[in-house]
This record gives structure tokens, C-alpha cells and sequence, in this order.
């Protein structure tokens, strides 16, 4: 198995995003054990919430919807596209 390049190995994609969520399921217990307050439940809830939006709106609305002129290839593009259009 290769470890370099894109992974295309459809169980290995699928047990990685499961790794992803028991990783967050993870944290968050960890961090309610550290701190058991609803405010706690609340807050972590909200932060793992709007980061997902966040993400998607990075690598999924700028892509399709930003009426870009060229594909997109990530955030530090998007930041150079950006300060090219000031100038």
C-alpha cells in the first residue's frame, strides 16, 4: 500500500471518517469528564457544529458557488485570488 497520493480505497475512506468521529466523540467526552456543566455540553456542541459549517462552506460552497474563473485548490488559493483582486 502506497502512503503518499490521494486515498482510493473505498474501505480505508469510510474507516477513516469513522476514525474522525470517534476521535470527536472522544474529545468531547474527555472534555465533559474534565468539566461537567451543560454549559460545557453547549459550548463543545456548538464549536464542533460551526467548524463543520465552516469546512463545508471551505471545500465545498466555495468550489461549486463562489463563480470562480478557475478550479479551486484550497483556502491559501483562495487568499491569494483574493489579495490579486485588491490590487
Amino acid at each position: 500500500m502506497k502512503l503518499s497520493g490521494d486515498l482510493q480505497n473505498v474501505r480505508l475512506l469510510h474507516l477513516k471518517g469513522w476514525l474522525f468521529l470517534l476521535i470527536a466523540v472522544l474529545c468531547a467526552l474527555l472534555i465533559f469528564a474534565e468539566n461537567p456543566h451543560l454549559k460545557t455540553v453547549l459550548l463543545t456542541v456548538l464549536l464542533a457544529w460551526s467548524a463543520s459549517r465552516f469546512y463545508y462552506y471551505l471545500f465545498y460552497v466555495l468550489e461549486k458557488y463562489a463563480g470562480r474563473d478557475r478550479p479551486y485548490a484550497g483556502i491559501l488559493d483562495e487568499i491569494t485570488r483574493i489579495r490579486a483582486r485588491r490590487k
